[in-house]
């Protein structure tokens, strides 16, 4: 139980973090999240992920967003 709120606490600062960065409104952030798998992937991978700064992460999302748009 404590690692799924581990995990929903870091999607939360995911999406904020990226909100904040691309000037968004969180819920289009968590509309484009579950268009990309993106939240699926963070769960998934959350061990390492968890670990990475704020600046790297939103890099990580754009990457993973612009290879999942072809």
């Amino acid at each position: 139980m404590k690692e799924q709120q581990d995990k929903a606490m870091f999607i939360s600062f995911c999406i904020e973090q990226y909100a904040k960065a691309k000037g968004m409104k969180t819920e289009d952030v968590v509309k484009l999240f579950e268009l990309y798998g993106i939240t699926e992937h963070f769960c998934e991978f959350y061990d390492v992920l968890h670990t990475q700064g704020h600046q790297w992460l939103i890099e990580e999302i754009d990457e993973m967003i612009n290879d999942r748009k072809i």
